[in-house]
């Protein structure tokens, strides 16, 4: 369980594998970038499993049904099952399906995998304001949704049609850099109907639920690149996560985060859940991590040498314990790129 306020990234004597039954990992920018596998990924997962850590992808991504996506991380190198897949389409779809009748009809703003789902679910799914749907749905559609169809959203909404979406990312990683996620999306149509919808994926706790029945988790760790999904979706479940940094965060976000984007844990890439954490202790007016001593006043200092990011947790705990609750509004930008982070 996470504590009531983090102060510092927390130590592990077990692998993370081990100390852990189940990882929730997220898939862009953790496992895979632009549909290649992220270094060092494959092995450390196949590892993972191999010592007994059962492994499931949760993803915000509604685009891909289960199914593909199982066959993509299997093409990577490790062997997947379409139910090891758990995405925001499928919390959307229950979530619907909890406030609406059995055959209801949802307009669907959105790829393959949102159909699927509702499809599970007992619902239809429908491609026109006209159909007489009873909720509309938006999930991630990728670069060739047409405008078209957001219009779509905004006639049924008008005519107070529910909205739902699946998750509000913003942005979404690809192998040529960072692209529009279904938040933006969703923000057009948000500003084109003044509406609001529900949303089900991470952080919020319809993607945790989901999650959790889907898998059968008694002690997971959530993995992802993401403070506001991942780790935000770990601190609101309740459960401890593991920040890598091969995604979308990087370390001058991490020391301004605040409460609910401190993850428990900090590494490099997926080789982190392979071993223990490194303590942070506190020493005299600052904190130490392997080599390193970080202390925060005026500014963020840092002495030492030795692994970087060793001295990255040390900085964590020094800016988190300055900010409280709060952000650190510290300037990190010397310190990091002392660290080449």
């Amino acid at each position: 369980m996470h504590e009531t306020v983090r102060t510092s990234p927390a130590g592990s004597e077990r692998a993370l594998s081990a100390a852990y039954d189940t990882a929730l990992l997220d898939l862009d920018g953790v496992v895979y970038a632009g549909g290649a596998a992220i270094a060092h990924a494959v092995d450390s997962l196949l590892t993972a499993r191999d010592g007994g850590m059962r492994l499931a992808y949760v993803t915000n991504n509604a685009l891909r049904p289960p199914q593909v996506v199982a066959e993509h991380i299997t093409e990577l190198g490790v062997p997947t099952e379409a139910s090891e897949v758990i995405n925001s389409a499928q919390a959307v779809a229950r979530l619907i399906s909890e406030q609406q009748p059995a055959g209801a009809k949802v307009l669907v703003i959105g790829g393959e995998g949102l159909r699927i789902a509702l499809r599970e679910r007992g619902l239809v799914p429908v491609e026109s304001a006209d159909d007489d749907p009873a909720a509309v749905v938006q999930g991630y559609g990728g670069p060739e949704l047409q405008w078209g169809r957001f219009a779509e959203a905004c006639y049924a909404i008008a005519r107070g049609v529910p909205w739902y979406a699946s998750n509000t990312d913003l942005t979404i990683p690809s192998g040529r850099g960072i692209a529009p996620g279904n938040g933006a999306a969703v923000e057009v149509v948000r500003i084109a109907t003044g509406a609001e919808p529900q949303v089900a994926g991470k952080p919020l706790p319809p993607m945790h639920r989901e999650t959790i029945l889907r898998t059968g988790a008694e002690h997971p760790l959530v993995v992802g690149d993401r403070l506001d999904t991942d780790i935000e979706g770990a601190y609101n479940g309740q459960v401890d996560s593991l920040l890598v940094l091969t995604g979308v965060t990087d370390g001058a976000q991490l020391l301004a985060a605040r409460l609910e984007h401190r993850p428990t844990y900090v590494d490099a890439d997926l080789r982190g859940m392979l071993t223990g954490q490194p303590e942070v202790v506190a020493e005299g007016d600052g904190f130490r991590c392997g080599g390193w001593t970080a202390r925060a006043g005026e500014g963020l200092e840092l002495d030492g040498e030795g692994e970087p990011l060793d001295g990255l947790r040390a900085l964590c705990a020094a800016a988190w314990t300055h900010a409280g609750a709060g952000v650190c509004e510290l300037d990190s930008g010397k310190v990091l790129a002392r660290l080449g982070l």
